[in-house]
């Protein structure tokens, strides 16, 4: 089979790239993913998020390593392996980052990504429900949900508890400025999720110049020298090859982009030779420079209703789900986040440094096999979260033999640094502050999680440590960067040193943005799909 471009990987980036590179019907465009379809109800049903969390049909289920810094404890990373990739199994939070996150990968060498230059692309992507002005965008693919109806009440007074700790009001976190308090806007339309795969994926498979192939892992990047010329793939059971006439372009992820590469040749020698894999170019960035965010949750006992009592009894299940058929409303057509915000840990950093998280909704009695947002806590619970926007600790990703089946080996490195590690102690400490004012604290019976016997700095890191987790955002792995000593793509997503190939997904992230990913994943695929048709 030959094509113009074959893009790897179907998830947010993939799912954009088709979109765009196939819309003037000038190029052959062959899309392969590993996963199936995204045709599931609890794929499409907001909520059901929860369902898809361990499900291995539309999920990787990869495992980090034991980390020190979680105390000994393996993370477990969810990754979307289906259409959509992980914008079908993700909690749908639409955060673009702060303004100063790409004037960062500007400042390290990457001509055209400054804020100036990414906002266009963001307001021409969008169609939010808010309507479009200076930092919006209206009409576009991707319709973005205010999220204004259906929040819990509680909501407001968590809003409300947090101003009166400090943190300004901020109607739009993907406005002017990204500090403050409010509430999420959700990748959610028609009360259904609004997957990459759905926004721009499914409108592009009617067009006959697109080639979508389902159920197809790629195994290795065919060279021609120092040009990528095509790949190999397997489906069921069978290897077959994809040649390209122009680009291939990975869009695997931040696990599977730098496997791929390291399986085809391009990566540490060292790790390559180990493996008995043939060097094609050293690069020793490949895999390296892993950055995530890390999360925790504190856990409260509440006066008052909450989701759980909603949520958690066979006839709330029955009432929700009747609601939601018929409807398309209710608590099972949004996020469990409902409510955000982004803060400064100490008045010394010049940006915000932290997000929070609201949940009218608790989950301290999990139901195995299942992440249980549909299985909450038998009493009214509340959680604070929170997660760290620029970690200065470093992980990687290196394959773990030839055998292109094999899982990759992931070096999370959490709390890897002192820095890393005080700045989340002084985060835990202002959810307590959130928790005493008056507007929240007269709806709390107890903090549950991690309690009030927990007290000192020791005991609230080791409670850190103990309790913190991915939130489900790596990036970096094959990082932009004008120079091949410390990047492996350049900025313009081309691999260093070779021809014919790039890479768009948060992996070509020079570092990573303050926020959830899936819409600066967008916005690097629309943009690199305008350099791709330039070239």
């Amino acid at each position: 089979m030959n094509f113009d471009y074959i893009i790897v990987g179907a998830g947010t980036a993939g799912c954009v790239l088709a979109e765009r590179l196939t819309a003037n019907g000038k190029h052959r465009v062959l899309l392969l993913e590993a996963g199936g379809s995204d045709r599931r109800f609890y794929i499409q049903m907001p909520l059901g998020y929860g369902k898809t969390f361990y499900d291995p049909k539309v999920n990787w289920g990869y495992e980090a390593e034991a980390d020190p810094g979680l105390a000994g404890q393996k993370d477990y990373w969810p990754r979307g392996k289906v259409l959509g990739g992980s914008s079908s199994i993700n909690a749908m939070v639409y955060i673009r980052g702060d303004a100063s996150d790409f004037e960062d990968w500007k400042a390290a060498g990457n001509t055209g990504w400054g804020w100036d230059n990414v906002l266009p692309a963001f307001k021409q992507l969008e169609d939010f429900e808010g309507g479009a002005n200076q930092y919006r965008g209206a009409g576009g693919p991707f319709y973005i949900s205010a999220n204004l109806k259906d929040r819990h009440w509680l909501g407001k007074h968590y809003e409300a508890a947090a101003q009166a700790a400090g943190l300004p009001y901020n109607p739009d976190f993907n406005g002017a400025t990204q500090e403050g308090v409010g509430h999420l806007q959700l990748s959610v339309k028609n009360g259904r999720r609004n997957s990459a795969a759905r926004a721009f994926l499914r409108p592009a498979m009617k067009r006959k110049n697109l080639e979508v192939i389902t159920k197809a892992q790629v195994t290795r990047i065919v060279m021609a020298g120092k040009r990528a010329i095509g790949v190999e793939y397997v489906r069921n059971g069978k290897s077959e090859i994809a040649q390209a006439t122009r680009e291939v372009i990975l869009s695997g992820g931040a696990v599977n982009s730098p496997q791929l590469l390291q399986l085809s040749g391009i990566g540490p020698a060292e790790v390559l030779k180990s493996h008995g894999i043939d060097v094609v170019v050293n690069n020793a960035n490949v895999g390296r420079h892993l950055q995530d965010h890390l999360g925790i949750n504190y856990t409260f006992r509440m006066k008052v209703p909450t989701l759980n009592d909603g949520l958690r009894p066979w006839w709330g299940k029955v009432r929700h789900g009747i609601q939601y058929l018929l409807m398309r409303r209710g608590p099972l057509s949004l996020s469990i986040n409902q409510g955000g915000g982004f803060f400064r840990t100490n008045p010394t950093r010049t940006r915000p440094n932290m997000q929070l998280y609201f949940q009218a909704f608790s989950t301290l009695l999990p139901k195995a096999g299942e992440r249980p947002l549909l299985t909450p806590d038998p009493f009214p619970g509340a959680s604070i979260g929170l997660s760290n926007c620029r970690p200065t600790s470093r992980g990687e990703i290196m394959i773990r033999s030839a055998d292109p089946l094999a899982k990759p080996r992931i070096v999370a490195n959490a709390y890897g640094t002192d820095h890393d590690v005080q700045e989340m102690l002084e985060a835990v400490k202002f959810i307590r502050t959130i928790a005493k004012q008056p507007q929240l604290a007269e709806f709390i019976a107890e903090e549950l999680r991690p309690g009030l016997l927990v007290q000192s700095d020791e005991e609230l890191i080791q409670d850190i440590r103990l309790r913190s987790g991915t939130v489900y955002h790596p990036s970096c792995t094959c990082r932009m960067g004008p120079s091949a000593s410390d990047a492996v793509v350049d900025p313009q997503l081309r691999l260093h040193g070779v021809e014919g190939l790039r890479v768009v997904d948060a992996s070509a992230f020079p570092s990573i943005i303050s926020g959830n990913l899936n819409a600066p994943i967008m916005m690097l695929a629309w943009k690199a799909a305008e350099i791709i048709l330039k070239a």
